[in-house]
């Protein structure tokens, strides 16, 4: 009896508690989320044979800084918290907060990962991209208890490989149920990568409904704010997982009827097709890796994956997210033009996929996206991006390796954290937008310098590629000799090594990016 009412008032306390906020849309643009592009390469399409996965975290409400969390062991009767986050607005800049709504048990050992805003890989090379698709409103459910970001860490904390962390949430989103809208994480390991989309159970209820495809090892895929999963064969487990309620939930609904084609995308998320905010990007990232398909720029559906014309080198990726369809009939600034000193009319210097949105009405701006002109790759919102690389012929440690910038990609450095290290650059930690402007922040250093150089486009773009492509090329090309260099290292030498070059490159980065505007100020006085 005891019992039954202590775990009466526990589901008392945890339905007051969750039935108290309602999950923040704060980046969300006209109704539909728009916030991430993650793009996943198997491990026969890559040039070196790395699998794959990738992320930037489109909002600068996310937290500026990040750390690694050491492996840890945990007393029996731990437990590990769960948190909503909202929109907070009371500190220096927009933020959000994350109020606690509920626990779990904890298990007695945890792996050390990169907590990012999204945590993005373990010490085993189990590594995640992030993408929301937003779904069906009617599935989100204020009963359940677990959201994204708190999906990924448990992950990260418990997990070996890719599919074992989708059979964790299963077991985990069975139990206390997905208190999220609708979201895909690529969840790469040292041998695969999978895209994992989920969506609630539906209001008042508790659970999940998700499904899970492989990407196939010689393919490259992508999420870009659409749901991209459509027909599924569960017999194939080799490529293919569901929930057990997948056909069931649509079912009920109406969603779908027995006899027809049962296609996840239209099924959960079909309001997700009609964006194409997410359609361009999807087209555009793959018709930058496999130009020989013509793909259509305003076809609805695309493959879930294709076969790229040429391996994909890390190089190639950074400057597919560095895009915003520059020489493409969708680069909505092409218009904004001036005539130069023989009359004829060039593209402005001033011409900038950077603006603010209130700009595109100055300009007449419009596009696939409307007044917000086209959604690209490249954002001035991005906080960080991330380009993961599992490699099985090495020792974990190195073998994990993520690369990882701060702000707009276009103006901005990868640098290398990998799944030894210990410890980040000071710069990277400091809780930058809680308090406002500091020189003590790196990824002020970005922010800066992407805003600065975004005011005359069209020349400062080059300072900033002069030092950067050069210098990111660089430290790709240096990492053969780093692997080659860990393991002739004693065990006891490798972690400090590792941590050494991260904290050693990421001051560099800082460095060069404070340096590139300090000069930009000075060269372009009076001239923006």
């Amino acid at each position: 009896m005891k019992k039954n009412l202590k775990n009466y008032l526990l589901g008392a306390m945890i339905f007051l508690t969750c039935g108290a906020y309602a999950q923040d849309k704060s980046d969300w643009q006209n109704g539909v989320p728009e916030g991430c592009t993650t793009i996943t390469v198997g491990k026969l399409a890559s040039a070196d044979g790395s699998v794959i996965t990738s992320h930037t975290d489109d909002s600068h409400r996310t937290r500026a800084w990040m750390d690694i969390v050491p492996a840890q062991k945990h007393e029996k009767g731990s437990k590990f918290n769960l948190y909503e986050r909202s929109a907070f607005d009371s500190l220096a800049m927009p933020i959000y907060q994350h109020k606690k709504i509920g626990e779990i048990d904890q298990v007695e050992k945890t792996f050390q990962y990169l907590n990012t805003a999204y945590p993005c890989m373990n010490e085993k090379q189990l590594a995640m991209g992030e993408s929301t698709f937003g779904g069906r409103e009617e599935l989100y459910s204020d009963a359940c208890l677990i959201d994204c970001q708190r999906l990924e860490k448990l992950m990260l904390e418990r997990c070996t490989t890719a599919r074992q962390a989708i059979k964790l949430a299963d077991e985990l989103l069975s139990k206390y149920g997905w208190r999220d809208f609708g979201e895909c994480l690529t969840i790469a390991d040292k041998k695969e990568v999978w895209h994992f989309e989920v969506v609630g159970p539906g209001k008042g209820k508790i659970g999940a409904v998700w499904v899970a495809q492989r990407v196939p090892d010689g393919h490259v895929s992508i999420n870009a704010n659409a749901s991209t999963i459509k027909e599924i064969d569960l017999k194939d487990t080799d490529h293919f997982m569901a929930s057990k309620n997948i056909f069931s939930v649509a079912k009920e609904n109406g969603w779908w009827k027995e006899g027809e084609t049962f296609r996840w995308n239209y099924a959960y998320a079909p309001k997700s097709r009609l964006s194409l905010a997410a359609r361009r990007r999807e087209w555009r990232v793959l018709s930058l890796m496999a130009p020989s398909l013509h793909l259509d720029a305003n076809d609805k559906d695309y493959p879930f994956s294709v076969k790229p014309d040429e391996k994909v080198t890390m190089e190639k990726l950074v400057r597919i997210f560095r895009d915003y369809y520059e020489g493409t009939d969708f680069n909505f600034v092409k218009n904004i033009k001036q005539a130069d000193k023989s009359g004829k009319e060039t593209l402005s210097p001033f011409a900038n996929p950077f603006m603010p949105y209130d700009m595109n009405r100055l300009f007449h701006v419009n596009g696939g996206w409307g007044e917000l002109g086209e959604r690209t790759i490249a954002r001035w919102y991005t906080m960080y991006a991330t380009i993961i690389q599992c490699r099985n012929w090495l020792p974990d440690e190195v073998g994990g390796i993520v690369w990882l910038a701060q702000d707009n990609v276009a103006t901005s450095l990868y640098i290398p954290v990998y799944a030894g290290s210990t410890d980040l650059a000071p710069s990277y930690k400091i809780q930058a937008r809680r308090t406002g402007y500091t020189r003590k922040s790196a990824w002020w250093a970005f922010n800066r310098l992407g805003t600065l150089t975004a005011q005359r486009w069209g020349d400062m773009r080059y300072d900033v590629e002069k030092v950067f492509v050069p210098l990111q090329n660089k430290y790709f090309a240096e990492q053969a000799n780093i692997d080659k260099e860990f393991l002739g290292l004693s065990k006891k030498k490798r972690s400090t090594f590792l941590t050494n070059r991260t904290i050693q490159l990421g001051n560099q980065a800082v460095e060069k990016a404070w340096e590139i505007g300090d000069g930009i100020w000075t060269k372009y006085d009076e001239k923006f």
